[in-house]
């Protein structure tokens, strides 16, 4: 495990719900963090690292977990499946397209397992309302009206202060968080967009933390193929009473439309008004249904929730809105320059 913070220590809880996982090795700058992740692997007697390469070069591991600040995820991933590690790297996995470059070739080149952490892939209702909506129930895919807005920024004496708010450490709040709900508009619409345009600012927080340097705003229209729109804004200063939530993807058909967040309903154009459930889960998600996918493929069964074509595809859609907003002018996919 690098980094066991507060996402890294979640995924922690999830290796050890695996059958026959052992946690071998840990890794983090900071002790405190350490000493944490140490006492809940204790059942595994892990060693404890503050140097992340020292890790990967231990033989007898077989799986690395990447959970640190988004600027080294593409570092770290690309010299474990150097070193001939099955990696779970969480999202993003890179914040610039050098870096998910260099993972995708990592990974192409590597027969190890990869997997980003775009773990709403592994959400059962997800699944089943994104076949749905690829089996023509809301016929021809028009457009998607989508947010992802928070009640409140992230605490700024956090653990995480002393990167999250850096712009060229976190890649920024569309980069760092709203990258799932992007991914999940893309595995909608069934492509990645063409082109984008936005503005971004910081409109409620600004110089708050001192020194800060990602928006707390911003406004983005994507182009997708075939004319497919989407209009996407994010913020966070969204009241928790707001009617309608902070977080939503419409997504509309010439026979209607889907609500896909939460429990994925449809809704006619024309007919009985009433949503109907789509997504609906016999029982409850697995909250490490990710992680267990991974081990499964790791074993050699079951197929790949998420894949480094995914995790690459789901970062450039940032990146490309971050740019968009940052230019303040259209940028086309096509001039990242990464084949995906």
């Amino acid at each position: 495990m690098i980094g066991v913070g507060n996402r890294g220590s979640y995924l922690l809880r999830g290796v050890l719900e695996q059958p026959n996982a052992r946690v071998l090795a840990l890794c983090d700058v900071k002790p405190g963090r350490l000493d944490k992740a140490a006492s809940a692997a204790a059942r595994d007697n892990p060693a404890a690292f503050s140097d992340w390469r020292k890790l990967i070069d231990r033989k007898d591991i077989d799986a690395v977990f990447i959970a640190t600040p988004p600027d080294l995820h593409a570092e770290m991933a690309a010299a474990a499946l150097h070193a001939g590690k099955n990696v779970y790297c969480e999202k993003p996995i890179g914040i610039t397209p050098a870096q998910v470059r260099a993972v995708m070739e990592a990974a192409k080149k590597s027969n190890k397992v990869f997997v980003p952490g775009q773990q709403l892939r592994s959400m059962k209702e997800y699944i089943e309302a994104v076949r749905k909506i690829r089996d023509g129930l809301i016929g021809d895919v028009l457009m998607v009206k989508a947010q992802r807005h928070a009640t409140a920024d992230l605490p700024h004496d956090g653990t995480s202060g002393d990167w999250y708010f850096d712009v060229n450490r976190s890649g920024g709040y569309l980069i760092e968080q709203s990258v799932h709900n992007l991914d999940l508009c893309n595995w909608a619409i069934g492509a990645h967009p063409l082109r984008a345009s936005g503005f971004g600012g910081i409109q409620m927080y600004k110089n708050d933390p001192p020194g800060r340097t990602i928006f707390d705003s911003g406004t983005l229209s994507y182009e997708y193929p075939g004319g497919v729109m989407m209009s996407f804004t994010q913020n966070v200063f969204h009241p928790r009473g707001l009617p309608n939530g902070n977080q939503y993807i419409y997504v509309y058909g010439t026979k209607g439309a889907v609500e896909l967040m939460g429990t994925p309903t449809f809704y006619p154009l024309s007919g009985d008004p009433k949503g109907v459930v789509i997504g609906q889960k016999a029982q409850p998600d697995d909250p490490h249904a990710h992680i267990a996918a991974f081990y499964r493929a790791v074993a050699g069964g079951g197929p790949l929730p998420a894949d480094i074509t995914i995790g690459a595809t789901a970062a450039l859609t940032a990146i490309l809105g971050h740019q968009a907003m940052t230019k303040q002018q259209v940028v086309e996919w096509k001039a990242l320059g990464v084949e995906v």
